[in-house]
C-alpha cells in the first residue's frame, strides 16, 4: 500500500508540506551504495543533516573561527556569540533556561556528569538507583560505576508484554531507600513513549531525583522539558540533525548550584589560585575547554530547521512511516516484531525465523538499504527477550513511502537468499 508523500500541515494547518523537497535539503540521500539508491533507515543512531547545518559548519570555519570567552578581538566575539547563540536557540527548542543547560558532548557525557557530580557525592550504603529494562548502556553503566563506589544497589523495572513498563511494578520499586530514578523518555530498541510526565511526578512525590535520556525524543517530537517534572533530561545532537560531538543537560538550576565541577580546566573556573580555586557559575562550571564550536553552531542550525518545518508536522509524518511499515512487515512469515507499545516512535526492531540478524543486515546493505543489526547497547533488554541481537529499522522524516515499500521488497529477497 502506498501512501502519498504530501502531508497536511506547515506554518498552518491547511498549508501542505512537500515532503520529497524537504528530502532534497539531505545531501547525503542522494548517493547510491553499491550501485542501489541508498535507502538510509538508521536515523535512530544517527540523523542525516540537511544542507543547511552542514553550510553553518563551513561559514564558521571560513569566517568566524576563534576560540570562544577568551578573546576581546573581533572574531572571538564572532564566534562566542555564534556559541552562545546555539544555546539559546536549544534552550528555547526544549522551554528551559538557558543558564539551565549545559553544553556537551551529548547524552552519555552528560549522564556521566549527573553520575559523578550529583549522585556520587550523595549516595552511600543502603540507598538505591531504580533503572528501566529498556535503558540504554549509557543509562546504565555509569550508575553501576557510581553504586559500586558508593555502596548502592541498583533495581530494576520490568516490562510487559507489549514492551511498555509495568508502571504499578515500577512505583512498588520506589521506596524510601531510592534516590535515583533513570528513565529513557523513548525506547532505542522498541519505540515505546515512556509516560515520564507521570513517571516524574512520582518520584518527585517520594522525594527521588530523577534523569531522562531523551536522545531518541529530542529528535522526533516537541518537548517542554520544564513541564516535565524531571530534575534532569539529556539530549544528543547528532541524532537531531546536528553535527556529532553535541549534546547538552539539562538541569534543576538548584542541581546546578549545589553540583561540584565534574573536569577541570579553563573557561570552568572565576580565579585560580595554588591555595584554592574560584569556580564559574553554571552552567559554565561544567563546560571546562575549548568546545565543539563549530558542532554547536550546526546544532543551531539544525534546531531552526526542525523548528521551522514544525515537530508536531514531523512527528505526524514519523508515525504515518511507522504505521505503514508495521502494516507491510507484518504480512511477512516468521518475522517477528519486537515492541508494540500503544505510543511508539517510529522505530521497528525486528528477526525473521532462520536468519541471523546480522547476515540479514548485511545482505540489506548489499540492495542499498541500511538498517542497524545488533544488541544496540541494550544488553539487558536483549536478554529479556531471549535474543543475542535484532536487526532495527528506524524512520525519520526524510524517508519516504516509497523506501517502505522498496526495503520490504529487499527484505523479501534477500530472506529467500537465507532460506
Amino acid at each position: 500500500m502506498n501512501a502519498p508523500d504530501v502531508a497536511a500541515g506547515s506554518a498552518s494547518a491547511t498549508e501542505a508540506i512537500d515532503w520529497a523537497r524537504v528530502r532534497a535539503d539531505f545531501p547525503l540521500l542522494t548517493r547510491q551504495v553499491h550501485g542501489k539508491p541508498l535507502i538510509y533507515l538508521d536515523s535512530a543512531n544517527t540523523g542525516q543533516k540537511p544542507e543547511s547545518v552542514i553550510a553553518a559548519v563551513d561559514d564558521f570555519y571560513r569566517r568566524h573561527n576563534a576560540n570562544v570567552s577568551r578573546a576581546v578581538h573581533a572574531l572571538g566575539a564572532e564566534a562566542t556569540d555564534a556559541f552562545e547563540g546555539a544555546r539559546t536557540k536549544l534552550a528555547r527548542f526544549l522551554n528551559v533556561r538557558s543558564d539551565e543547560l549545559v553544553l556537551c558532548s551529548g547524552t552519555t557525557f552528560a549522564l556521566n556528569l549527573v553520575a559523578y557530580s550529583w549522585a556520587l557525592p550523595r549516595l552511600q550504603p543502603g540507598d538505591a538507583i531504580v533503572l528501566t529494562r529498556m535503558e540504554h548502556h549509557a543509562n546504565i553503566v555509569p550508575w553501576q560505576l557510581v553504586a559500586q563506589r558508593t555502596g548502592a544497589t541498583i533495581k530494576v523495572a520490568e516490562l510487559n508484554d507489549r514492551g511498555e513498563l509495568d508502571l504499578d511494578a515500577l512505583y512498588t520499586l520506589l521506596t524510601p531507600e531510592v534516590k535515583l530514578l533513570g528513565v529513557t523518555h523513548v525506547s532505542n530498541v522498541l519505540g515505546t513513549v515512556n509516560p515520564v510526565r507521570e513517571i516524574c511526578r512520582e518520584a518527585r512525590r517520594r522525594g527521588i531525583a530523577s534523569v531522562i535520556d531523551g536522545s531518541q525524543a529530542a529528535p522526533h517530537r516537541a518537548l517542554d522539558i520544564a513541564s516535565l517534572g524531571c530534575d534532569f533530561y539529556a539530549i544528543t545532537g547528532h541524532k537531531m540533525a546536528g553535527p556529532t560531538g553535541t549534546g547538552a543537560l539539562w538541569a534543576r538550576r538548584e542541581h546546578l548550584a549545589a553540583m561540584p565541577p565534574f573536569l577541570g580546566g579553563g573557561e570552568m573556573i572565576k580565579e585560580v589560585r595554588f591555595d584554592g580555586t574560584v569556580y564559574n557559575d553554571a552552567p559554565h562550571k561544567f563546560e571546562a575547554g575549548t568546545p565543539n564550536i563549530a558542532g554547536f553552531v550546526g546544532l543551531g542550525a539544525a534546531v531552526d530547521y526542525l523548528s521551522d518545518l514544525g515537530m508536531a508536522h514531523i512527528e505526524a509524518r514519523e508515525q504515518a512511516l511507522l504505521a505503514h511499515a508495521t502494516e507491510e512487515l507484518s504480512k511477512l512469515d516468521g518475522l517477528r516484531i519486537f515492541g508494540s507499545a500503544r505510543d511508539k516512535a517510529a522505530v521497528i526492531s525486528f528477526l525473521v525465523a532462520g536468519a541471523h540478524a546480522h547476515d540479514l543486515a548485511t545482505l540489506l546493505d548489499l540492495e542499498g538499504v541500511a538498517i542497524r543489526s545488533g544488541h544496540h547497547c541494550a544488553h539487558p533488554l536483549m536478554q529479556h527477550f531471549g535474543v543475542a541481537a535484532t536487526c532495527r529499522a528506524s524512520f525519520a522524516f526524510y524517508n519516504t513511502h516509497d523506501e517502505v515499500e522498496a526495503f520490504v521488497a529487499a527484505l523479501t529477497k534477500v530472506r529467500k537468499l537465507l532460506a
